[in-house]
């Protein structure tokens, strides 16, 4: 009988032929280069890679409210919230977060794909109906799974295709669309007045991940819905607005705000919440001052489109075409998952670090170089990227 590494190895070998296996690297933040230098295994990159869209991860101020918090609680939580875990600063930071997002109440869960991984299936299960973009990310395409629902995923960013599925779905006793408010592969947005006025229409919740739009989108960086300016509109009730806590706010964890009734239900209900650890109280000392400095420093937005413009004038022209993006989130599409693994290679033997990105990450033939922007970076950083890429472009012919 063989055993399972023999079952294993052929389907691994195969993965691998296909240009699909990954690779972790060690990495280490250069000094007082905001994140955006990295040693990489060892050797120093200009990384265009990270999350960490306002440069807040390495900042001074939210260094120092972790230390004194580890100083003053230790450096684990020690249990779940349910138990003893729930800190003063996680008590403060869940206030706070419902004031900056404009909601009644918000839930701090130690992880953002634990936040989705357990509110889905506390909100629906048998009986109900969840209508799903076919490009949300893996933790709601799981969330979704697991709650037992009928589950309609809908073409990208198609407003009748979710108008049909919620027509169709009546019966259901629950309904919940449920949708990336920037979608993480693509940079794109999800038309959220028009999401939220079909659920209002047709008696449904609408559930955003606004992971990458917290920060990012908004005149104080409040996230997609004030983006929209969907602040006191008619059905904003039924919005429950996600978002995770480890990308622009430089820290980790996720958030689910929304209604008293909503929230108290998650608490109740959400395994994800009731059966982990907590987050370490150091994480959410930093994440408290991460969201005033959000909230009070607006120049890293306006350097953020800044580099945009300056990145997609330099690349005009290439043979890859850069995805339509109004985010930090710069999609360079090259199609096959190999030819995608040699220009991220390419690059980084010019010192720049630039991932492929590929299936099953992102549709077949649509293998990518994710290119992300932080405040961090300077306009020269963004000409060196784009100076590498214009040459490799031309020795290609």
């Amino acid at each position: 009988m063989p055993t399972p590494d023999a079952a294993l190895a052929p389907e691994l070998d195969d993965w691998i032929a296909q240009g699909l296996q990954r690779r972790r690297r060690a990495v280490r933040p250069v000094p007082g280069s905001g994140g955006v230098r990295l040693a990489v295994d060892g050797i120093e990159r200009l990384a265009f890679c990270s999350n960490d869209y306002l440069g807040l991860a390495l900042h001074p101020a939210l260094v120092a409210a972790a230390q004194a918090a580890t100083a003053r609680f230790g450096a684990g939580a020690t249990a779940s919230p349910m138990v003893c875990g729930h800190s003063e600063e996680q008590a403060a930071l869940e206030d706070e977060l419902a004031a900056f997002l404009g909601r009644p109440r918000a839930l701090y869960f130690y992880a953002g794909y634990a936040a989705n991984l357990g509110a889905l299936p506390a909100l629906v299960g048998r009986g109900d109906l969840i209508v799903s973009d076919r490009l949300n990310h893996a933790c709601l395409i799981d969330g979704a799974r697991l709650s037992g629902a009928t589950v309609r995923r809908v073409p990208h960013a198609d407003l009748a295709a979710v108008e049909a599925a919620l027509a169709a779905g009546s019966s259901a006793r629950r309904r919940l669309v449920v949708v990336d408010a920037v979608f993480s592969m693509d940079g794109d947005l999800a038309d959220l007045p028009a999401l939220l006025a079909l659920c209002e229409a047709h008696d449904a919740w609408l559930y955003i991940d606004d992971a990458h739009g917290l920060g990012v989108l908004g005149p104080r960086g409040q996230g997609s819905v004030a983006h929209w300016g969907l602040d006191g509109v008619p059905g904003l009730e039924r919005l429950i607005h996600m978002a995770t806590l480890g990308k622009a706010a430089g820290g980790a964890g996720g958030v689910i705000a929304g209604s008293e009734t909503v929230i108290e239900w998650l608490l109740q209900r959400s395994r994800t919440y009731m059966f982990a650890t907590a987050a370490p109280p150091a994480t959410c000392a930093a994440l408290r001052v991460a969201l005033r400095l959000i909230a009070d420093e607006p120049q890293r937005r306006t350097q953020l489109a800044r580099l945009r413009e300056r990145l997609r004038a330099g690349l005009r022209g290439l043979p890859w075409p850069l995805a339509p993006s109004e985010t930090a989130i710069q999609p360079l599409i090259v199609g096959d998952s190999t030819a995608a693994l040699a220009l991220s290679a390419a690059l980084e033997a010019r010192g720049l670090w630039v991932p492929a990105i590929r299936p099953p990450t992102v549709p077949e033939g649509s293998a990518r170089l994710r290119i992300t922007l932080s405040a961090a970076h300077g306009l020269d950083d963004v000409d060196r990227l784009t100076g590498a890429l214009q040459a490799l472009a031309a020795a290609q012919g």
